[in-house]
């Protein structure tokens, strides 16, 4: 196979998810480790990918469709249940908190051990999962607008209701983190998680690492105004490059 070709066969990979490992790219193509090391060294010459170990990523993969919440739950489980752990060691007895939608959120729910707690979210998913391992919570649903696939309650009602609210930590998700841009897919879920990120004391972002390098359709957030982003081990030289910007790698 031409090297033109190959590169063709690699951009084709990579299309449906934005990653592909090298492995991969070896077991389709027939080729050896070296000649895929060299392929997507020229790729991301090119400005088309950007390497990890063991694999690239798309430049600016944006995300065409946001999956449901029910989808996004056997993705990563593993990864988000390590990352959900590690937020649970930041929440103390007595502490005021935000959780905001995401699956890895509802796993945090499910981890939380301290108890007195006051706990506010916008995401049914979430309450319903801190409904069932409640200790001594005092827990509160935000109302407003509900958007099917993340199950989660936006608008006006939401947004005036965090307005008047303080919390000491915030713990929220992303679909997509560029650069230093936050990212999710509606104005509205975004201006409602901004507001209680900039009502909290501290700021926590936890996502895996399928969702670096990607884009969405609206920044909501950005990495310098957050306390730490809690992430697993695949995205780690990514963090380093970033300057002010505090990283716990589960």
């Amino acid at each position: 196979m031409l090297k033109t070709d190959r590169l063709q066969a690699i951009m084709l990979l990579l299309g449906p998810k934005g990653r592909v490992q090298s492995s991969e790219v070896m077991e389709k193509l027939a080729v050896s480790d070296m000649t895929v090391r060299r392929d997507l060294a020229e790729l991301e010459k090119q400005g088309l990918v950007e390497r990890f170990h063991g694999g690239a990523k798309l430049q600016n993969f944006y995300l065409q469709e946001e999956l449901s919440h029910i989808d996004k739950k056997i993705i990563h489980h593993e990864q988000k249940e390590r990352i959900a752990r590690r937020a649970s060691e930041l929440i103390n007895d007595g502490d005021t908190i935000f959780l905001g939608p995401g699956t890895t959120i509802e796993l945090l729910a499910q981890c939380i051990q301290a108890d007195f707690l006051r706990i506010v979210t916008n995401c049914r998913p979430v309450f319903d999962q801190l409904n069932k391992h409640k200790k001594n919570w005092k827990l509160y649903l935000l109302g407003g607008e509900l958007r099917e696939k993340t199950q989660c309650l936006v608008g006006e009602i939401a947004d005036q209701s965090l307005e008047s609210m303080y919390f000491q930590k915030a713990f929220v998700s992303c679909n997509a983190v560029n650069g230093q841009k936050i990212m999710t897919s509606t104005f509205e879920e975004g201006q409602t998680q901004q507001i209680a990120l900039n009502k909290s004391d501290a700021r926590y972002l936890l996502i895996d690492h399928s969702k670096i390098g990607k884009r969405d359709f609206s920044v909501n957030y950005s990495l310098r105004d957050v306390t730490a982003v809690i992430t697993d081990e695949h995205e780690q030289k990514y963090y380093e490059k970033l300057e002010n910007v505090e990283t716990s790698i589960v």
